[in-house]
């Protein structure tokens, strides 16, 4: 079917938002719709009752403009057109996209109205359930509980804008905190589980954090001791009594310890007295029997005040090279990106029982997780406090998880756990894999094996809320599993090359993101701030993408992981792809190392899958004549899982790799430009 229309001409849309328009038609473009398949026809126009811009993509001709609610708002997403001419006068597509207005437009609200109404609406419905634990709590539950711990905080000397930080795994403590945060206007700040006493250190001075609430251990994190060594008032003062006064960090005011419970704490008995208390810390459940009448006034009255332009959340940067940063965001950041992320999973069409072994610490977890689950009002499922991948097989098969979370180095844990055939998965049908590129082979099996058949991948950052793109689940599977799908809604993006010009699509450069996710800034870091978002409010985002023609893009690197061999640029992700589709491989990461010729030459570790035996020849032999020849792995290193050195969520510490491999390699002496720049 072809449409034989010859523009200019006018054209009368009566459809849009309801107001009758005229619009100049300057050029037309047939296409087939991505999402129904039905004919679409494009028009450049101009819109005079909306903006003064021209270059508009507009539109489809179906059976009705308006034939699903998504559609319409993919549509828009994916009508911005901007053209570039290049030296032969042939006009492209410049690598820009605009997640335009949609049907859904941005909340308005705080997180602590979004409970409230879920709380209102759903009272007697899941909202969290702590598998490790026993706990299942409701969305009433969570509210009275928070509302509890609020109180005694507020009783306790804190105030609206003052930070609060949470150090711990996986636990219901956390969601409290994380509400109770919300509706006083406290500034929640995330610490990692994982630190130790110098980050530790560097997070609660940097923010001033005024309140710590952490349990005693876990595993190998020694919460309590570590404390007890930074401060030591801590040894003589009294038990369940948590006034800090300390040098050591001057701003904090109150130590908060609650306990692990189900023998999962360590070092309980040499620090607790009989009634579980500790020197120098307010008991938990001690706080949540803290507030008065008053406590309760100024609650109401802080909740009253909090608007969604307020800081609420304060998350580190997860350090996979430097110092964290503590990013900035606010109620209007994370309540709306929580929703779009939700709205595109479909969350809003029928309900879901997420599994989510993420930490909550990170963003994946407490935005995408937690707060997508309450502003269309699921059910979350934490399998443990950290992950373990066959609590997350038996948490989806127990709960029939309807969807699951998790990074590529997770799945591939758990699709690789000996425990993986005993279970049923038939009631997933979808899951979101993000924090690190995803292996199109990984993809394939979530699909095919495990019955993500509406698996979507997400790319975004702490700094962007943190999602800014993401799959649609009508984009044909093949499609959504070679990218990281469209962007969202209400934001917009571009590539750039070096000089910050908006190259034409197909070409890599930096990635760009601007919109209403970005967060407030770096917490007192102007300069770091500075350097990440210009004036234009764009936030350069430090990754290498590749806009595609249909506005997808695709992640190709990290400016600082390309690896510079003689003069050829090398994107380890392709390596990686081409090395995971071996039938030996289970999991590759590519680095640089010192070469005193090259500057930097091609390392790659690899994990074999269980009983696979394969030599470096043999990666070699696979990888030539099929990848360039720079390109391919000079030195292979064979790993153990373990071996892999990762942050909290999961990502690959690319630079301890790096430094463990200089040392394996014997290389920390080469003269290169990689040894002499220190990476």
């Amino acid at each position: 079917m072809k449409f034989v229309l010859q523009p200019p001409f006018l054209f009368n849309l009566t459809t849009l938002n309801g107001i009758p328009s005229l619009f100049f038609v300057r050029s037309v473009v047939n296409s087939e719709c991505r999402i129904c398949r039905g004919i679409q026809i494009r028009t450049t126009c101009q819109f005079p009752h909306i903006s003064s811009r021209n270059n508009y993509l507009f539109y489809k001709i179906n059976k009705n403009l308006l034939h699903r609610k998504q559609h319409f708002s993919q549509m828009v997403a994916e009508s911005i057109l901007s053209l570039s001419t290049t030296q032969n006068g042939e006009e492209r597509k410049k690598s820009y996209v605009h997640g335009a207005a949609s049907k859904n437009p941005l909340l308005y609200s705080t997180i602590g109205e979004r409970l409230r109404l879920a709380a209102n609406l759903f009272p007697t419905r899941e909202f969290v359930l702590f598998k490790r634990d026993g706990v299942r709590k409701t969305y009433k539950d969570v509210l009275e509980d928070s509302e509890r711990l609020a109180t005694g905080l507020i009783h306790l000397g804190m105030e609206k804008g003052d930070r609060i930080g949470i150090w711990s795994p996986n636990k219901y403590e956390w969601i409290t905190t994380q509400f109770a945060s919300a509706l006083a206007g406290f500034i929640l700040v995330n610490i990692n589980p994982m630190y130790h006493a110098d980050d530790l250190c560097y997070a609660v001075e940097q923010v001033g954090i005024k309140t710590l609430i952490c349990p005693p251990a876990f595993k190998r994190s020694q919460y309590y001791n570590t404390l007890r060594e930074l401060i030591p008032e801590l040894e003589d003062a009294p038990p369940g009594d948590g006034r800090i006064s300390t040098d050591t960090f001057p701003k904090l005011r109150n130590l908060i310890v609650f306990k692990m419970g189900n023998g999962t704490e360590a070092g309980i008995d040499e620090n607790g007295n009989e009634d579980g208390r500790y020197n120098g810390a307010w008991d938990y459940n001690q706080v949540l029997n803290m507030g008065t009448v008053e406590d309760r006034r100024r609650l109401a009255q802080n909740e009253a005040n909090v608007q969604p332009d307020d800081q609420a959340n304060i998350q580190y940067t997860s350090g996979t090279t430097g110092k964290p940063k503590g990013a900035t965001l606010t109620h209007h950041n994370i309540v709306n990106n929580a929703y779009f992320v939700g709205l595109r999973a479909g969350y809003h069409e029928k309900r879901a029982i997420i599994c989510i072994p993420n930490p909550l610490y990170h963003c994946f977890g407490c935005v995408m997780g937690s707060l997508a689950a309450l502003v269309h009002f699921n059910t979350c499922v934490f399998p443990a406090p950290s992950f373990e991948p066959l609590a997350a097989l038996e948490a989806i098969h127990e709960e029939r998880c309807t969807a699951v979370y998790g990074t590529p180095t997770m799945f591939i844990d758990m699709l690789g756990h000996e425990e993986y055939p005993s279970f049923d998965y038939s009631s997933i049908h979808s899951g979101i894999v993000a924090g690190a590129p995803c292996p199109v082979t990984l993809c394939s099996r979530l699909v095919n094996e495990l019955g993500m058949k509406n698996l979507q991948v997400c790319y975004g950052t702490t700094e962007t809320s943190p999602v800014s793109f993401m799959s649609i689940c009508d984009d044909p599977p093949e499609e959504r599993i070679r990218n990281v799908g469209h962007i969202m809604d209400h934001l917009e993006a571009a590539i750039v090359d070096a000089d910050g010009k908006i190259v034409p699509r197909g070409q890599r450069g930096d990635l760009l993101i601007r919109g209403y996710s970005l967060m407030y800034g770096y917490w007192d870091n102007e300069e770091a701030t500075r350097a990440v978002i210009g004036k234009d409010r764009w936030y350069r985002s430090g990754d290498i993408g590749v806009m595609n023609e249909n506005g997808t893009v695709s992640i190709v690197g990290r400016y600082k992981d390309m690896i510079i061999r003689g003069g050829e640029n090398i994107y380890p992700t392709e390596v990686e792809q081409f090395i995971d589709k071996h039938p030996a491989v289970a999991d590759v990461q590519v680095i640089g190392v010192p070469d005193e010729r090259f500057g930097e030459v091609v390392c790659a570790w690899i994990r074999l899958k269980n009983g696979a035996t394969i030599t470096e020849s043999d990666i070699r032999e696979y990888c030539a004549g099929k990848i360039a020849h720079y390109k391919v792995p000079k030195y292979i290193l064979f790993k153990d899982i373990t071996d892999f050195p990762l942050t909290v969520t999961g990502k690959v510490k690319k630079f301890e790799m790096r430094e463990i491999s200089k040392r394996e390699l014997k290389l920390e002496n080469v003269k290169s430009h990689f040894n002499d720049a220190g990476m």
